[in-house]
């Protein structure tokens, strides 16, 4: 496995985080068995992952629950990254990035998650309804108190991101040393948007749906229905079935079979050979899945190799996003 430092910090995290948010019974597609998924946790451990992320709202807790259980007893070995914002209650205050809720939901993954301190704590979306000094107020209250080591965001524009990192310098709160934004050779909107921010302001990248929630593995094909997969159930994913992104997956399975390798190991080596990348947030189902995504590592693209790969797309910002 190889390390990096998250941003500018001196924490030490793999170049592979695993994602956590496949461990659950929320949706079809989800591991809705504790020992798979504690076997997957395991093999990631095997392979020197050290950095897990998941969020209160998978599956209402139960990830954390997961994720805490099979690192009980080792819980200093690793870094955990959780996330608030979503709903948690059918009640008022029961979601959202208000002190309250901040607060709140951060004393719940701790007690999920059997810890006394969360080392990346990120706010999962923009809270409109919210004033940022709130938010970034109640997560510096967070760190004082030794609950959280370190404060991240995810999903929003750059323009909300620029102005969460200026209150935070101007009012001397924690500033957010990480971004989670959906990248990968499909979706590249962030080029034209959060990316710059988070290159000119020294802010570690943490991508999720690194491998476009399957399509990128080339499990499915043109004019087919899928029945099977996350794309069976999400449209999110179905969405991805664009000309534009048939011709890119053509480029990967073409790469792939000239440099045997997979398009898994070529989709994370171009994500990971991005200079703003820190760890692709990668979402194995099974052991077999996580086997393969840590291979990439080991797979290189030349410059002109990934031209071609970005040759079918160019980036264009757009604030339709999907709900993760």
């Amino acid at each position: 496995m190889e390390y990096t430092r998250l941003g500018d910090t001196g924490l030490e995290v793999s170049r592979l985080c695993l994602g956590c948010m496949n461990f659950g019974s929320d949706a079809p597609w989800m591991i809705d068995d504790r020992e798979q998924s504690e076997a997957v946790i395991e093999r990631a451990i095997e392979h020197g992952i050290n950095f897990f992320d998941t969020a209160n709202v998978y599956s209402r807790g139960e990830s954390e629950e997961i994720l805490g259980d099979a690192l009980d007893g080792r819980r200093d070995e690793h870094v955990i990254a959780t996330k608030v914002h979503g709903r948690m209650a059918n009640r008022p205050n029961g979601q959202g990035l208000s002190r309250r809720h901040v607060l709140e939901q951060a004393d719940a993954s701790l007690d999920r998650l059997g810890t006394d301190y969360i080392d990346l704590y990120q706010i999962h979306r923009w809270d409109d309804e919210t004033p940022i000094t709130e938010t970034l107020s109640a997560l510096d209250t967070l760190v004082d108190h030794g609950k959280v080591r370190y404060v991240g965001a995810s999903t929003m524009s750059g323009w909300q991101f620029t102005k969460a990192l200026y209150e935070a310098d101007v009012n001397n709160f924690e500033r957010f040393v990480s971004m989670q934004a959906e990248y990968n050779l499909v979706d590249r909107h962030e080029e034209a948007n959060v990316l710059p921010v988070c290159r000119d302001q020294n802010v570690g990248v943490v991508p999720w749906s690194p491998l476009a929630g399957g399509f990128l593995t080339g499990k499915y094909e043109r004019g087919e229905d899928p029945t099977e997969g996350r794309a069976a159930d999400d449209e999110h994913t179905r969405n991805r079935f664009t000309e534009d992104n048939w011709a890119v997956l053509d480029e990967v399975r073409a790469l792939a079979d000239e440099k045997e390798t997979t398009p898994v190991g070529i989709s994370l080596a171009w994500l990971l050979a991005k200079d703003v990348v820190d760890a692709p947030i990668v979402g194995p189902r099974t052991v077999e899945h996580l086997d393969e995504q840590v291979a990439a590592l080991s797979v290189s693209l030349s410059d002109d190799e990934i031209e071609r790969l970005e040759a079918p797309k160019t980036p264009v910002w757009s604030r339709e996003i999907g709900d993760v």
